[in-house]
């Protein structure tokens, strides 16, 4: 389900051979080794389970919902039911119509839900099946006149990556169930895939400017519960359905990212018309304004974000704000002197990598190597457009796996990573610290827990990566230290 497959031209063997292109980077032959991305329908399964009532359906292999489900689990720490249509080589052949008509009826038997949000996999997608007419049909036949809101995206993994699938599903999400209405006073906020933590974070923002708002997707509660004196089938929180239809009469939306779904899924609309995204469309639909920015890591990019609240709400940034971000300043002194001139390598989700960088080089850090499995093309423009002065130095890569960072660091020998645990194994062969954000963790608790976002989700990965690096430099010390 990691797809293999690589945007490079050339063929892979599964050995590791040296760089095509020296150390300057460059794409080995063949397909990728540990790729840096997962597939669409993990992310597109994230999505949905930021909607209230919602039970995803993977309409494809058994095994597919069963990875995805471990590889959530590990990371969220959180039980998460994804079903599946079960593809057996019969529907393989003749379609997976009966297959997909039999989940929709067991889940709606097993787990009353609100709403199935249908994602499709290769395998699926490569037949042609239209789940869009199975619904329909579904519909037509069921007799069942209580029946749960459906939502189909389209998430072959040989196209795009988890981002691409997370970002399609919300765009079906908002295409299902927006409408028109009155002008409202409420905002849109599209987080991209942040962390339950940082949704928390954004609500707490908002909520304390006064500010009505749909959050979209909020799986806050849903991925990251309080303890049950019961097992929940499908767990409280998300969404609600009568609050995304109003997503139509917003004032505004706020989206964060600027490469959302650009990747090889764009490709499949014609004439070079680059894919639609929940605000995207909103703005095109229903004429609501969509101010679309990096996540809000940094001082910068959080400035932008919390004057764009005051200017579309009308209301002044609370004071609380004010402070967070001189705490944040003056912590930038304190720790100057331990990490400027540093060499870091960024990884992860293209926007992702896109804010981290723009926080790294507000701080002082070099950033060297700033690489990612996506496949959108818009990496490099979007890295250097907020690291303009260092535009001759950052290497940029998209379609790029971790044997490939692995190898450049070796050759390279950069003074820290930061992105997910999967590089984990790179920090240990070549004794480098490493800070882990993003997705996923798997080799820590707390990964739904980390902030990113905000002033604060700011300080504190400003303070991990300053300790990293004083620990490093602490731990390799002839003579250790104990005062800075």
């Amino acid at each position: 389900m990691e797809t293999p497959i690589s945007k490079d031209k050339s063929t892979h063997t599964s050995s590791l051979p040296p760089l095509s292109e020296g150390a300057g980077g460059g794409s080995r032959l063949g397909g990728a080794i540990n790729a840096c991305k997962l597939c669409a329908p993990l992310g597109a399964s994230i999505a949905f389970k930021g909607i209230r009532g919602c039970v995803p359906i993977i309409h494809g292999g058994q095994g597919c919902a069963t990875y995805i489900r471990r590889y959530l689990i590990s990371h969220y720490k959180e039980p998460v039911d994804i079903a599946s249509s079960n593809f057996t080589e019969e529907s393989t052949i003749f379609g997976g119509g009966a297959n997909c008509l039999a989940a929709i009826e067991n889940v709606i038997s097993q787990y009353q839900p609100e709403v199935i949000g249908m994602a499709t996999t290769c395998l699926s997608e490569t037949i042609g099946d239209d789940v869009k007419q199975y619904i329909r049909t579904y519909k037509e036949h069921s007799g069942n006149e209580q029946l749960p809101h459906f939502v189909a995206a389209s998430t072959p993994s040989y196209q795009g990556s988890h981002m691409d699938g997370f970002h399609e599903a919300v765009t079906s999400i908002v295409k299902s169930m927006a409408e028109t209405g009155e002008l409202g006073e409420h905002l849109n906020i599209f987080p991209g895939f942040v962390s339950p933590e940082d949704l928390r974070q954004i609500k707490n923002i908002l909520e304390d400017f006064g500010i009505d708002y749909v959050l979209l997707p909020d799986y806050s509660e849903t991925l990251d519960n309080p303890i049950w004196d019961a097992y929940k089938r499908i767990p409280d929180g998300g969404t609600p359905i009568e609050t995304v239809k109003k997503c139509g009469s917003a004032r505004a939306s706020i989206e964060f990212g600027t490469i959302l779904n650009l990747g090889s899924l764009a490709g499949r609309v014609k004439n070079n018309i680059q894919a639609t995204s929940a605000g995207d469309y909103l703005e095109n639909t229903f004429n609501v304004e969509n101010r679309r920015m990096p996540m809000p890591i940094g001082v910068g990019s959080c400035d932008k974000f919390f004057e764009t609240l005051k200017e579309v709400s009308e209301k002044e940034i609370p004071l609380k704000y004010k402070k967070e971000r001189g705490r944040l300043i003056d912590s930038y002194v304190d720790g100057h002197k331990y990490i400027f001139g540093k060499k870091a390598v960024v990884y992860g989700e293209e926007d992702f990598v896109v804010g981290i960088a723009a926080f790294l080089n507000e701080i002082g850090i070099e950033v060297v190597l700033a690489a990612s499995g996506g496949e959108s093309g818009h990496l490099e423009a979007e890295i250097k457009k907020y690291c303009p002065e260092k535009t001759d130095t950052i290497l940029v890569k998209n379609g790029w796996d971790y044997e490939l960072i692995h190898e450049w660091c070796a050759e390279n020998k950069p003074d820290i990573l930061i992105g997910n645990s999967k590089a984990y194994y790179i920090a240990r062969d070549l004794n480098i610290p490493i800070v882990r954000c993003g997705f996923p963790i798997h080799d820590r608790i707390g990964g739904q827990r980390i902030k990113h976002v905000g002033y604060t989700g700011t300080q504190e990965l400003f303070d991990q990566i300053t300790n990293a690096l004083i620990g490093s430099k602490q731990d390799s010390s002839a003579v250790g230290y104990k005062y800075m």
